[in-house]
């Protein structure tokens, strides 16, 4: 061989193992107002990867309704990892084999890397004088919430108004669900995702309230001003998780698994974990919830293991075809 061709020939090789490190990528398939969060968290995670390994990595977002999102993996589309705002979604994905039965053990916080709250977003000056959930079932509020059929937000929404029902002198299940009856009538509509009711509230300036987690509040004013809106924090509130995972399945076919594991490992990183603090989750931290108190007020909160028996049990008994949330709807 010459010279020259075993010139062209190294010339080629080198030029065909740089393509094959550039097409190295990664799918986060995650829910609507986590467009943020990730648009900081990946460029710190492939600064991270290419010290550790020299590879440069593509990492690709998808957003929309959680609901909807892990129905697209289910149809195919091929995500390597899940970012999610409730466990029934990752559930979903583990009934269909494409996740572990025990993703929830895979990582540590029940597979949870940061928290939030479900809050009120309400008009400068809170002319309504919307101060607990109790407010919302009152004639001439108008309150902007996600589908709660569809999406991790909007069920979040709907089981922390139940919570605060049941737990009033009195209370019962039959009670929740009828004030929860009264606070649907009051939503004109319902948005397809945390997103989308954003836009609605702030920029279409429809309803008196928005129920939204407590992260989306600095989001609202990095896009709107402060100045537009105050945030209420109710006497009770849901305390989200975030669970992620591997789709095994998808990982084992592109030969990511290495790759994607790291990337969901570094969000409980210190790296990971400040960049939560500074999109308005709270880190697992404790010393960085510590370092960002003044940004995380006290609030009384319930997991959905305290008062539903668990995300599966909820989900059977609320959000089910059949279940109250259809009884309410009809009714609507």
């Amino acid at each position: 061989m010459s010279r020259f061709n075993q010139f062209l020939s190294g010339l080629l090789l080198a030029t065909a193992a740089t393509l094959a490190q550039a097409e190295v990528s990664l799918l986060n398939v995650s829910y609507d107002v986590a467009r943020d969060v990730y648009k900081d968290y990946n460029p710190l995670f492939q600064k991270f990867w290419k010290a550790k390994t020299g590879e440069e990595v593509t990492l690709k977002q998808s957003h929309g309704g959680s609901t909807k999102q892990v129905r697209a993996v289910a149809d195919g589309l091929e995500a390597d990892v899940v970012t999610m705002n409730q466990a029934n979604d990752v559930e979903f994905l583990a009934e269909k084999g494409l996740v572990a039965k025990d993703w929830n053990r895979k990582f540590p916080n029940n597979a949870s890397p940061y928290t939030s709250a479900m809050v009120f977003i309400v008009r400068k000056g809170n002319p309504k004088s919307i101060r607990d959930w109790g407010d919302l079932a009152k004639d001439g509020v108008q309150v902007i919430l996600p589908h709660p059929k569809n999406t991790g937000n909007g069920r979040n929404s709907y089981l922390s108004a139940w919570a605060w029902a049941l737990k009033q002198p009195g209370g019962s299940d039959q009670g929740a669900q009828a004030f929860v009856g009264r606070l649907l009538k009051n939503a004109p509509l319902f948005a397809a995702g945390g997103r989308d009711a954003t836009t609605t509230f702030m920029q279409r300036r429809i309803g008196d309230v928005l129920l939204t987690f407590e992260c989306e509040a600095e989001l609202i004013a990095r896009e709107f001003g402060k100045g537009e809106f105050e945030v209420v924090y109710p006497s009770l509130t849901l305390q989200t998780e975030f669970p992620v995972a591997l789709v095994d399945k998808v990982v084992d076919k592109k030969g990511t698994r290495k790759l994607a594991q790291a990337y969901l490992d570094y969000l409980w990183s210190p790296e990971g974990q400040e960049n939560a603090a500074r999109n308005y989750l709270r880190p697992r931290s404790a010393e960085l919830l510590k370092k960002y108190a003044a940004q995380f007020p006290a609030v009384k909160t319930f997991t959905v293991d305290d008062v539903f028996g668990g995300p599966a049990k909820a989900f059977a008994t609320h959000f089910k075809d059949g279940g109250s949330f259809d009884q309410i709807y009809v009714s609507k």
